[in-house]
Formats: structure tokens, C-alpha cells, sequence
């Protein structure tokens, strides 16, 4: 952590690391409803395109609106929190 807070990169490693994360949750909750790519964007009410970028793990531009959508298409909620820095 040290290095990459000196390289100022620390910021940007924990953003795509949690997108990661997301992505695979979302993907494996999608799996477990045996819900496809198309299905969970006519539920989402949004387009393939978006659910793409939701599921693409190096993508962060993603809304938190965007999220719990799919988070409720597949029986789950969203929850974010804030933690000290140290």
C-alpha cells in the first residue's frame, strides 16, 4: 500500500479492485438465477450495453443507480459505507 500511495496509484488499485468484486458478484448471482446477459437487461430496464459495463471489471464508470437495479433483479441490496482512512 505504502508504494503505490507514493506512486499515487493506491486510489485508483482500490477502485478497480472493488469493481472487480462487484462485477463477480453481480455475474455470480446472474448465474444463480440462470439469468442471461439479455434477461438481466430487460429486468434492469436498461440496455445490454450498460449491464456490460457494469459487468466489465476495469470499468468504474458505473452509477450507484445502475448497481442497485441489478442488485434487486437478483435478490439483493446494495450497501455502501464509509470507513477511516487509517
Amino acid at each position: 500500500d505504502d508504494l503505490l500511495e507514493e506512486e499515487g496509484l493506491l486510489t485508483e488499485v482500490t477502485t478497480v479492485a472493488i469493481k472487480r468484486v462487484l462485477a463477480w458478484q453481480v455475474e455470480q448471482a446472474m448465474k444463480d438465477k440462470g439469468l442471461t446477459k439479455s434477461a438481466m437487461a430487460k429486468a434492469m430496464d436498461t440496455s445490454r450495453a450498460a449491464l456490460e459495463r457494469l459487468l466489465d471489471p476495469n470499468n468504474t464508470s458505473i452509477t450507484l443507480k445502475t448497481i442497485d437495479k441489478a442488485a434487486r433483479v437478483v435478490g439483493k441490496r446494495m450497501k455502501i459505507e464509509l470507513v477511516d482512512a487509517n
